[in-house]
This record gives C-alpha cells, sequence and structure tokens, in this order.
C-alpha cells in the first residue's frame, strides 16, 4: 500500500517525474512528450496515493491494475515506476534501445511489472472489463483504472467496452481520459471531434467527473468519489494541458510525437527546477 503523502510530496515527485520523461526522450531521440507530460499528476497520483500495490510484490494478488491504454506515453508510466521503486531509475534513458525493459510501448516481456502489453489504441477499456469482472467473479475487491487518450477515443471499441461496462455495473472499474485536445495530427476537434464528451459518457451510462487533470486535491477527490459510486462505472474526464511543465511543448502539437533535441532538454530541465 502506498504512504499517505502530502500535497506537496506528490507534486515534487510528479516534477521529478516530468524530468526523466525529458530526459529519456530526448536520449532516445525518439517517442512522445505531450502526451506524457500532460498525464503525469494523474499516474503520479494514483501510484504514490491512490492504488493499492507493493513494489516489492509486484504481482501481489490483491493489488490494484492499472492500464494505460494509450500506450506511446510510456514514458510517464516508466518514470512513475521507476520512482515507486519497481524499476531502477537508472536505466530510463534505454528508452527505446534494443533490448531495454523501456520498450517504445508497454510491453510485458520486458518489463512483467505491467498488466498488460498496450499502445494498440482502443483497447484498454476491454481489457480494464476483462479484469474487473474477473475480479467480481471471484469476490475480491481490488480496482482497475484505465487511461485514455481523447484522440484514442474516436476508435469504436472504447465506446462498445463502455456500453458493456455500464451494463454490466462494472463499478470496481474507473477509466480516465487524460483531455488534452491534441492527437498525432492537430488538435482533436479539427480530426474528428468527441464533445459532448462528458454527455457522451453519460448517455452510455456512465457517472463522470470532470476535472483539472493537474490539480492534485481534485484528482485525488475523483478516485475518492469514482471508489465510493455503486450501480455503475465511473469515467473521469482530466482536462489537461499537452506538454504540462515545459512552455515550448504547452498546446504544442509538433510535441505530440517529436523528441526534444539537446538544446530543448536543457531548456526544459531548466523550466523544471
Amino acid at each position: 500500500m502506498p504512504e499517505k503523502r502530502s500535497v506537496e510530496e506528490l507534486q515534487a515527485i510528479a516534477k521529478r517525474v516530468r524530468r526523466e520523461i525529458v530526459e529519456m526522450i530526448g536520449a532516445a531521440k525518439s517517442g512522445h512528450p505531450g502526451g506524457s507530460l500532460s498525464a503525469t499528476d494523474i499516474v503520479v497520483t494514483l501510484y504514490f496515493d491512490v492504488m493499492r500495490h507493493n513494489p516489492a510484490n509486484p504481482k501481489w494478488p490483491q493489488r490494484d491494475r492499472f492500464i494505460l491504454s494509450k500506450g506511446h506515453a510510456a514514458p510517464v508510466l516508466y518514470a512513475t515506476l521507476a520512482e515507486a521503486g519497481y524499476t531502477p531509475v537508472d536505466q530510463l534513458n534505454t528508452l527505446r534501445k534494443l533490448g531495454s525493459m523501456y520498450q517504445g510501448h508497454p510491453d510485458v516481456r520486458f518489463l512483467p511489472a505491467l498488466e498488460a502489453s498496450t499502445g494498440s489504441l482502443g483497447e484498454g477499456v476491454s481489457l480494464a472489463l476483462g479484469m474487473g469482472l474477473a475480479a467480481r467473479l471471484n469476490g475480491e475487491t481490488w480496482r482497475t483504472y484505465v487511461m485514455l487518450g481523447d484522440g484514442e477515443i474516436q476508435e469504436g471499441q472504447v465506446w462498445e467496452g463502455a456500453m458493456f461496462a455500464a451494463y454490466h455495473k462494472a463499478v470496481n472499474i474507473c477509466a480516465i481520459v487524460d483531455y488534452n485536445r491534441i492527437q498525432l495530427d492537430g488538435f482533436v476537434k479539427d480530426i474528428m471531434d468527441v464533445e459532448p464528451l462528458a454527455d457522451k459518457w453519460r448517455s452510455f451510462g456512465w457517472h463522470v467527473l470532470e476535472i483539472d487533470g493537474h490539480s492534485v486535491p481534485a484528482i485525488r477527490a475523483a478516485f475518492a468519489e469514482a471508489a465510493a459510486t455503486k450501480g455503475k462505472p465511473t469515467v473521469i474526464v482530466a482536462h489537461t494541458i499537452k506538454g504540462k511543465g515545459v512552455s515550448f511543448m504547452e498546446n504544442n502539437p509538433k510535441f505530440h510525437g517529436v523528441a526534444p533535441t539537446p538544446d530543448e532538454v536543457v531548456r526544459a530541465l531548466q523550466e523544471l527546477q
């Protein structure tokens, strides 16, 4: 179980994770900084404040599960796992290298602490459903969390899963949409708008929470409400900023999937002091 930390402690961990994201993608000269930085506060709060888990026993049967459906944002998961004690921090800069445990997308063959190999977009809700319904059938109390990208939810399988989850009252599942409004080719609204997003999820039978995805107190409160909600699954629509924490990456579609140059790495790390 994670020890309870103050908001300030969680914010400090998130800043370290952001630095590690910038450094590892810069070292790899490849990767997805924007969506990794936008998801940082949520993933850090999950691992260091919300989820039941044990780095000394990664496959502890009573652990809560986390699935990064938007698998291209693997750097935020890798840095958080390393900070939590699952994997070595000093190997983060082997990201995307041949044979590294830190592959370009999460891969259980290289990193057994993961719950699933992800990154084929649209599949995370289905994975979460399998895990969540298995827990219920077995009388277990652990919960499953799944993070989705806003571009990813243009995939039809997401909404098939959403229908299924509500119909089966999968209350032990919580989805999080990292709503940073930018996908690979530009702004979501210019490619295939997902608005009205909260109303869509409500119409599919989910309990919907909308929050500032960079406010640790708001994130904490949302996860607490999700755990207390009865009769339906919960989705947290987290309003975030692509590239959060690095001024020249913020709201910049270029940094969805382009690594910072060595000079940009230096500038970014100075901003994240």
